[in-house]
């Protein structure tokens, strides 16, 4: 998709969400939106700009320096229920305006770095900001400020948010080549602080502190019934994850595997990112007028469906996977803010934020690895399969769910 189609989507998303929403829930949503769009680029869309330069300035392999990045997820994991559980009792704008400052910091560590150990103490603190910044911490602000009511908010959020690969990809492939690769960090780094930081400082509501009692008694914690809830829940999202993590790294050479050429993998790589976002239009455009859980199980099946597309072989049987493939996600990741808003309730959101979060991490972290000698020992097609029906099965984790009446 060209760029004017992309602009296209873009003003459709702000345009659905200026005639659904009140000022101040609209202001909210792109405020959110712009955080996360800035946070997640200079993040966890990093890697792939700077990867290879800090691999030839430390003489070093890629395994290491990207199992740095793989590290900072382990650590986002480990912190993310901790983060959640203050997010409960003081509301999430300090801990997103905390996570702009951490991140920075980790990112100048990044840029004075003479070697990987450096390195991987710089992505260690990226980790621990990330924890506190990223979408969960974002889903838990709104749930704060706004409850059940949240919904619309989370969706604006990632409408915006979904552009995020597209822009600091471009920017940063553009910026490194002037600046160099510590350049572009001190960059990012300054652009958190002067930008990031006083936007949420100046635009974003404090929530009123929540009791301890109410965050310990809402959520997880209140029934046999929500905590197998939780627990499915958390597995469906692990799944995907993995899968998604997994093809994320192999893509190019999967689609030049089912019989493209280089110039048509890269094409159709670049449709996923717009249909992430033209799930979350469509999720956006029939949210009231259907049910939530019948939203996510049926955004869930665009994945096998788009996989399943592949058998006809050929350019536009890609295409189609590609689309079907990136809406599901794109509506995957509202699921993950709305789905336990409604499943638990706002009283302890947060908190369940923070634990779902830990295998998404986990998830993530372990993918690019584990699955790496499937790909090489499997045609591309197979891979594709494999992915779609583990993508189906996991489908079946979300038929047991029921929103409470």
């Amino acid at each position: 998709m060209d760029n004017s189609a992309t602009c296209g989507l873009f003003r459709a998303a702000i345009r659905l969400m200026l005639g659904s929403m009140s000022a101040s829930r609209f202001r909210l949503g792109a405020v959110l939106g712009i955080n996360q769009t800035l946070s997640w680029g200079m993040t966890f869309y990093l890697p792939a700009i700077v990867a290879e330069p800090v691999e030839a300035a430390f003489g070093r392999s890629g395994f290491p320096v990207l199992g740095a990045f793989s590290w900072a997820l382990l650590v986002a994991g480990a912190c993310a229920p901790r983060v959640g559980r203050w997010i409960d009792r003081h509301g999430g704008r300090g801990s997103l305006l905390a996570s702009i400052l951490v991140i920075a910091l980790g990112q100048v560590v990044l840029a004075v770095a003479p070697g990987l150990a450096v390195w991987y103490l710089g992505w260690t603190v990226i980790g621990v900001g990330m924890a506190m910044g990223l979408y969960d911490a974002a889903f838990a602000t709104v749930g704060g400020l706004l409850g059940q009511e949240a919904g619309p908010s989370i969706t604006g959020i990632t409408l915006v948010a979904g552009f995020a690969s597209s822009v600091f990809w471009t920017l940063g492939a553009a910026l490194i080549g002037w600046f160099g690769w510590r350049g572009l960090l001190l960059g990012y780094a300054g652009l958190m602080l002067a930008v990031n930081l006083p936007m949420v400082w100046l635009l974003v509501p404090p929530a009123p502190p929540r009791p301890v009692q109410a965050a310990v008694e809402g959520g997880l914690w209140r029934s046999p019934a929500q905590i197998r809830s939780l627990v499915l829940l958390g597995a469906f999202f692990a799944v995907r994850w993995f899968i998604t993590s997994a093809i994320a790294v192999h893509v190019l050479s999967l689609l030049q595997g089912v019989g493209l050429s280089e110039v048509e993998a890269v094409g159709v790589a670049a449709l996923i990112g717009p249909g992430q976002v033209a799930g979350r239009i469509l999720e956006y455009v029939i949210g009231p007028r259907v049910g939530l859980l019948v939203k996510a199980r049926v955004g869930a099946l665009l994945f096998p469906l788009g996989a399943g597309l592949l058998l006809l072989g050929g350019p536009y049987a890609a295409t189609g996977f590609a689309l079907l493939y990136g809406m599901s996600n794109g509506i995957m990741t509202i699921n993950r803010g709305t789905l336990p808003l409604a499943l638990f309730g706002a009283a302890g959101y947060a908190r369940v934020l923070g634990w779902l979060a830990v295998p998404v991490l986990l998830a993530q972290a372990t993918a690019p690895t584990l699955t790496a000698p499937l790909v090489a020992a499997l045609p591309a097609l197979e891979v594709f399969l494999l992915c779609g029906a583990g993508a189906g099965v996991a489908v079946l984790l979300l038929l047991p769910l029921r929103v409470p009446g």
